[in-house]
This record gives C-alpha cells, sequence and structure tokens, in this order.
C-alpha cells in the first residue's frame, strides 16, 4: 500500500482540474466562484441515488451503454468526491488508508460483533 495515498490523491487532482478547466469552479471571466459546501455534497449524494435506481431496475447507463448504469454512476460519485476534495485540498488518499487502518482494529466491525443481537446489520 506504499504510495497508495499518493496515488489517490493524484486521482484528486485530476477529477479537481478537469472540472476547474471546464469552468466548474470559476465564473465567465475566470474569478473563482463562492462554491456551496452543501450543494457540492448533495451533488456527490444524487449521483449515489442515481446508482441505486441503476440497480433498482437493473438499468444499463444511458450515456456510456455498454456498462451497467450503477457502475457509471459510482464512477460519477468518486468524480464529485474527488473534485470536492480537491476544492478544499482535503488528503483524502492519506484518510482513506488511516480510516481502513482504524476499521481493521474496530471490534464492532467484526463478523463475531455484527452477528449478535443489535450488531451492525448494513
Amino acid at each position: 500500500m506504499q504510495d497508495l495515498d499518493k496515488a489517490i490523491n493524484e486521482l484528486r487532482d485530476l477529477c479537481y482540474n478537469e472540472s476547474f478547466k471546464n469552468g466548474w469552479h470559476t465564473d465567465s471571466s475566470g474569478n473563482l466562484l463562492d462554491k456551496n459546501k452543501g450543494e457540492m455534497i448533495s451533488l456527490i449524494h444524487s449521483e449515489i441515488s442515481e446508482a441505486l435506481e441503476g440497480e433498482r431496475k437493473n438499468l444499463m447507463d444511458s450515456h456510456l451503454p455498454h456498462r451497467p448504469m450503477p457502475e457509471v454512476e459510482m464512477a460519477d460519485a468518486i468524480i464529485r468526491i474527488m473534485d470536492y476534495c480537491g476544492r478544499w485540498g482535503y488528503d483524502i488518499g492519506g484518510a482513506i488508508l488511516e480510516k481502513l487502518t482504524y476499521n481493521a482494529e474496530r471490534l464492532d466491525h467484526t463478523l463475531e460483533a455484527r452477528s449478535k443481537n443489535g450488531g451492525k446489520k448494513f
């Protein structure tokens, strides 16, 4: 997992830079927009909802018809997450690896704990 955090942050930068280049973060004069974090998070949520709808209806994607809709919508969600993290300089690569390490040690994440009455089912 060496350098995985850097690779994730490179994806963050790619997604943000593409979004920036295409004008999603600036006005027509090139001035940085005052982006609403809640609105950006809602857009991430909408991609996840579209993935759920694709699963529910077993749909193929309308833009990439050779791919299942949930796959494409999950990609859209990741792109939006990475764009969000890039906009505010979040070290998402480091945070993901730290969270994976933390979760590996959590007692409530074990199969035994999840199987107990009142355990995490989903």
